[in-house]
C-alpha cells in the first residue's frame, strides 16, 4: 500500500470500504427473499468465518489470533454487532431510502465525536464541504416522511452505534492488525445474530441459491470490516469521514445493476454533489500539505 500517496490513503480505503459493504448488502437482500434477517445475518457470519480464518492464517496472523479477544477489539465490534442488530429491524420495516437517509449522519456524528474525544480541528471549509455531501447524499436518498416511526428510531441508532463503532476503532493499538479487527467482527456478529435468531424467528431451510449469495455476501463483508477500520486508522477522521457518503454512489449502481432501478435527475444532481465535495475535501487537504511543508 505504500505506492498509494498518504493524503488519499484514507479516502480510498472509505470509498473501497463502502463498495465492498454495498455488495453484501445486495446479495444480503436478495438472500432474505425466503429467509429470516437473522438467519441470514447468522449464516453469513459462517460462510464469512470459513472465507476469513485461512486468510488470516494465509497472512501470518496465527500468533495473533489471541487479540481477536482484545477488549478493545471486542469493544468496538460489540458496537458494530449493535448497530447491524438495528439496521436490519429498520430496513425489513421501512422504506430502503428512508433507512439509507438517516444513516447519512453517521460522518457527521464522527466529526463531533473526534473533534472531543480526538480533539481533531474541522475548520469552517471542510464543514460546508461536510454539509453538502450530506445534502447530496439525500438527494440521492430521497426519504419520505413515512419513516417517521420507531423503526426510524432504530434507524438512527444503527448511524449513532455505527459512529461511535468507528470511534472505538480509534483507539484500538497499532499492534492489533484490520484483518484481526474485521475477524473478530464477523465472529461477534456471527454470535449476536444467531442468539437473536434463536429467540425470534423459526428456522427456514435454505435453497442452493441463498448459500450461494451468502457465500458471496460473507466475502465481501470482511474485506469492507477490514477496510473501514483502515481508513480510520490511516487518515484523519476529518478528511475520511465524509467519504462514507459514497456509500449512496454505490447504492445507485447497485439499483441500476441488479435491480433495474434508474436514478431520477435529483438522483443524479446529488451524486455529482457528493463526489465533487469529496474531491474538493482531498484537494483541501493536499493544499494544506503542501502549506505545511513550505513552511
Amino acid at each position: 500500500m505504500q505506492f498509494i500517496p498518504t493524503n488519499i490513503r484514507g479516502p480510498l480505503f472509505m470509498v473501497v470500504s463502502t463498495g465492498f459493504y454495498l455488495v453484501n448488502d445486495t446479495m444480503m437482500k436478495l438472500a432474505t427473499e425466503g429467509l429470516p434477517s437473522y438467519e441470514v445475518l447468522f449464516l453469513r457470519g459462517v460462510a464469512a468465518s470459513l472465507w476469513g480464518m485461512p486468510l488470516l492464517l494465509l497472512l501470518g496472523y496465527g500468533k495473533q489470533v489471541p487479540l481477536l479477544l482484545d477488549k478493545r477489539v471486542l469493544r468496538r465490534n460489540l458496537l458494530e454487532l449493535a448497530a447491524i442488530l438495528c439496521y436490519v429491524v429498520a430496513l425489513a420495516n421501512m422504506q430502503i431510502a428512508d433507512a439509507t437517509a438517516l444513516g447519512q449522519i453517521t460522518p457527521l456524528l464522527m466529526l463531533v465525536g473526534s473533534s472531543i474525544l480526538f480533539g481533531e480541528r474541522i475548520g469552517g471549509a471542510r464543514m460546508a464541504l461536510i454539509g453538502l455531501g450530506f445534502i447530496g447524499a439525500l438527494m440521492v436518498a430521497q426519504p419520505t416522511m413515512q419513516g417517521i416511526s420507531v423503526y426510524a428510531l432504530l434507524a438512527l441508532g444503527n448511524a449513532a452505534l455505527s459512529a461511535a463503532r468507528d470511534l472505538a476503532g480509534r483507539k484500538v493499538g497499532a499492534d492489533v492488525p484490520g484483518m484481526i479487527v474485521a475477524m473478530s467482527a464477523v465472529l461477534v456478529v456471527l454470535v449476536g445474530a444467531g442468539a437473536a435468531h434463536l429467540v425470534s424467528e423459526p428456522w427456514v431451510i435454505p435453497e442452493a441459491r441463498h448459500l450461494a449469495l451468502i457465500a458471496g455476501a460473507g466475502f465481501f463483508l470482511i474485506f469492507g470490516h477490514f477496510f473501514i477500520f483502515m481508513a480510520y486508522r490511516v487518515g484523519p477522521t476529518s478528511a475520511v469521514a465524509p467519504f462514507y457518503y459514497s456509500f449512496t454512489v454505490w447504492a445507485v449502481i447497485s439499483g441500476l445493476l441488479v435491480f433495474g432501478q434508474f436514478p431520477n435527475a435529483i438522483a443524479v444532481c446529488g451524486i455529482l454533489l457528493v463526489v465533487a465535495s469529496g474531491l474538493a475535501i482531498v484537494s483541501l487537504d493536499e493544499r494544506r500539505r503542501r502549506l505545511t511543508v513550505v513552511a
